[in-house]
Parts: structure tokens; sequence; C-alpha cells
């Protein structure tokens, strides 16, 4: 897909500091970059993270790569330069959350390490924490709570990621955080990233944080 560039724009900076932005909401804003597998267990883990930060007074939001796809890119489909702008819309969208001061949780299977370090290399060290959402593909497979699997086997689905060949997926070199969950639970998965997140000193006062613990 070519993107066109647009001319005749100029960047208006805002009157309020990141810094404030972050004193107010009393954390340390982050992208939470979830890949891996379809069905690997990427939107559940987001879903549950997102949760207990909330609980926590932290404020986060996640972006899911199908809720993504029923709205602002909805008119990509699933071929290499589609998947490569997929990935670039959602990291613009991604910057401006964390800009805001939020966490934000993405679930994308993003599956080329290109387009994942491109996400990283617009946001300022620290802002990118990669995880590695690691499962085998049979155990994917066997999950398989879409039927996407067994359709791609099948052949009825083309372009489908760790099975067609036109479609590979090139795991993390170096992630942040890595989660096996064929023998971690989503409550384990969950606890891990907390761990990281409170080590390297993102979560802070939090706002409201009522039931919060650390």
């Amino acid at each position: 897909m070519t993107v066109r560039q647009a001319q005749n724009i100029t960047w208006h900076p805002g009157h309020v500091t990141r810094e404030e932005r972050n004193n107010l909401l009393g954390q340390r804003p982050c992208c939470i970059w979830l890949t891996g597998l379809s069905a690997c267990g990427k939107s559940t883990i987001a879903m549950a993270l997102e949760q207990v930060l909330i609980q926590r007074g932290y404020p986060a939001y996640v972006l899911d790569g199908d809720n993504i796809r029923h709205g602002l890119n909805k008119n990509l489909g699933f071929s290499p330069e589609d998947r490569a702008e997929n990935i670039r819309r959602i990291g613009e969208v991604a910057k401006l959350f964390v800009d805001a001061g939020l966490i934000v949780i993405t679930s994308f299977i993003s599956p080329y390490r290109a387009d994942r370090d491109r996400v990283r290399s617009i946001m300022l060290p620290g802002e990118f924490i990669e995880v590695f959402v690691d499962a085998p593909i049979e155990v994917c497979a066997a999950r398989d709570p879409k039927g996407l699997y067994a359709k791609a086997f099948r052949g009825d689905i083309k372009e489908f990621t760790g099975i067609s060949p036109e479609a590979p997926y090139e795991p993390p070199l170096s992630p942040e955080i890595h989660l096996r969950t064929d023998t971690m639970n989503v409550e384990e998965c969950v606890e891990t990233i907390l761990q990281y997140l409170l080590a390297h000193h993102y979560l802070q006062g939090g706002v409201g944080a009522k039931g919060r613990s650390s």
C-alpha cells in the first residue's frame, strides 16, 4: 500500500508537558506490545491486564487487533503490505495514547520484526515494551477458538500467519518480556507483566488507587 505524504502541514506543540500529564495520572506511560500467533493468548492477557491496572488505579486501555480492523483499519487486508500498514497505523495511535499519559496495551499478531521495530523507533526510549506471547503452533491450533486454524489447514484461508508460506511469523529476538502460555496461565502472565512494570518504575502513585497493592 502506498501512503501519500501530506503537504503544507505544521506541528502545533501543546501547552501541557508530558511530565505534567504523568504526574497527574501517577504513572510512567508506556506501550505494552503483545505479539504472537493467533490463539496464543494475546487478547485474553491484554484484557486481564487492563482490568487489573484499572482496579489498582492506573489508567490503561487495550487496542485489540480484531477490534481495530472493525473501524480504523477495516480497509486493510492481510497482504504483507497491508499488514505493515496495519501496524504502522496502530503504532501511531499507540504513540498518541502514550503521549496522553496512558498505559496502552496492544494485542496484534504483528508478524514482522521490522514493523515492530518501526513502532519502537517512533517512541521514546523505554516507552515500548515488547511482550512475546509464545505458544507452539500445535497448542494454538488445538485452542482454535475462532476455528481459523482448521480453515487454514484446509486451505480455506490464505495468508494465515504461521501456516501459509507467504505469511511467516518472525518471533522477537530480545523482547522485554517472554511469556510461555503453554505452561503459564493468564494470572501468571499478568503478574509477570505487573512485576516488570513495578521493577522499572512505570507504576507510581496511580489515580484514585482504590484497591491497589504492590
